[in-house]
């Protein structure tokens, strides 16, 4: 080959180069075709390197953490200001629930490995491993069954599945979509719950929008059979309310979950009439949105956002009406002090004043960074699930803390390692059939 043919060739083999690198840029730049399929296929491969290479479950998933303190079970309990009862709770160390009483005594267990009610994960892949999946949210019916939901660790959708289980831990149903985060069950006993997918749908009014997105669904249940009987894009009630703007505005970093949807709380009668936003109508759904840092209602049939509220909290959880119809909420990262980050905050859905909240301090730190909760108990005092910190508490009005908890659970070879807790819910004897109480280990608590 002559020199100016190699030359020549060299040019031409440049040229190439240069043309495909413009139209490789032109294609990213503007996400034209066939960017969607590069760009769906890396996101595969990333989250696939990213499941083959966790090899340490209590340092790399959010099911553990360092633990804080050497306590165990119950470290403090006032008799005569706690709110007696029952505790149930939910551990990140498997798929399993407790239900102990005011000294932390066991006194039942449902427990169902996720591989024991499916083969798949809901969108048809091979599931995580059973001790990368926990119950994420339980709660206990009054004869004794059991509504869990499954969140696997380090998957997308993490939502993998509700079931009812009997006392023995044996299903009555399966409802297998991707549920996650929370549910509560109506005055006739259907379940409300969420659910989420990946969609390509275009938004674009959304400029920055990643594709594909997970939408989240709320859904109602039959409670007997755990048939679908509804289900409504939460997307959709945004993007047609009045509420819009909250929906365009998520961070950044939320592009392709913009709702991260984590509370539902069904409004009956009394609740509708007590909840000034609500109008008297029941039926609504007190709804969470962590990324637009929103709460709002929707309607569960129509699907209508009637109401929407944002205000001065950051990566929340679990707003719930109390009995003045004020709002409780689970302020993660709101309070913005090193290592007690966190804070509980009561609202008034009317005029957005803060008419009460419960701060940690040096001497007793509280800090959830993930997850957590609040439910104000019928003597006034507030149950708090730290979940980052393995710990449930109840907090006096005055701010003491009148009953605590500590995850017994602990790993490594310093047992330096806590799981996470959530779904905590106090009950009474009274609460329960007369046959699953006899059923209760003795020494139980009324």
């Amino acid at each position: 080959m002559k020199n100016s043919d190699r030359i020549g060739f060299g040019l031409f083999f440049l040229a190439i180069v240069f043309i495909a690198f413009v139209g490789g840029a032109f294609v990213v730049l503007t996400k034209t075709y066939p960017y969607p399929l590069f760009n769906d296929a890396h996101k595969a491969a990333r989250a696939v390197l990213k499941q083959n290479t966790l090899i340490d479950l209590h340092t790399q998933s959010d099911l553990w953490r360092e633990a804080r303190r050497e306590d165990r079970g119950v470290t403090v309990h006032d008799p005569d200001r706690a709110y007696q009862g029952l505790t149930l709770y939910t551990s990140g160390d498997g798929s399993h629930a407790d239900l102990v009483n005011m000294d932390g005594k066991v006194l039942h267990r449902w427990a169902l490995p996720y591989s024991e009610v499916w083969e798949q994960s809901p969108t048809g892949r091979a599931p995580r491993p059973d001790d990368h999946i926990y119950w994420r949210k339980a709660r206990l019916l009054p004869n004794g069954d059991l509504l869990a939901i499954y969140i696997a660790n380090n998957d997308t959708p993490w939502g993998y599945g509700l079931v009812r289980l009997n006392a023995d831990s044996e299903v009555v149903w399966g409802y297998h979509a991707s549920t996650h985060h929370d549910l509560d069950i109506t005055p006739d006993g259907d379940v409300v719950a969420l659910t989420h997918e990946f969609t390509d749908e275009k938004v674009p009014a959304f400029a920055k929008l990643e594709y594909p997105w997970l939408d989240d669904y709320l859904v109602v249940l039959d409670g007997d059979t755990g048939e679908e009987r509804s289900k409504v894009s939460l997307a959709k009630a945004f993007r047609d309310s009045r509420y819009a703007d909250l929906f365009y505005a998520v961070p950044g970093f939320a592009t392709a979950d913009p709702l991260h949807t984590n509370s539902v709380q069904y409004l009956d009668q009394d609740l509708a009439d007590r909840f000034a936003p609500a109008r008297g109508q029941a039926g609504q759904v007190l709804v969470w949105f962590r990324h637009p840092g929103a709460v709002a209602l929707v309607d569960a049939a129509s699907g209508e956002m009637t109401w929407a509220l944002t205000g001065s909290w950051l990566g929340q959880h679990y707003p719930r009406i109390n009995q003045a119809g004020h709002l409780t909420l689970f302020d993660n990262l709101g309070h913005f002090e090193k290592d007690n980050r966190t804070r509980i905050l009561e609202v008034d859905p009317e005029d957005e004043r803060i008419v009460a909240r419960y701060t940690g301090d040096h001497e007793h730190p509280f800090d959830s960074g993930l997850r957590g909760a609040v439910e104000e108990l019928p003597n006034g005092d507030w149950l708090i699930t730290e979940s980052d910190g393995g710990r449930l508490f109840e907090v006096a009005p005055n701010g003491d803390i009148v009953w605590e908890f500590l995850n017994p659970v602990r790993a490594g070879d310093q047992d330096q390692y806590i799981p996470v807790v959530s779904a905590a819910q106090r009950l009474t004897l009274d609460d329960l059939d007369a046959d699953f109480r006899a059923r209760l280990a003795p020494d139980s608590d009324s």
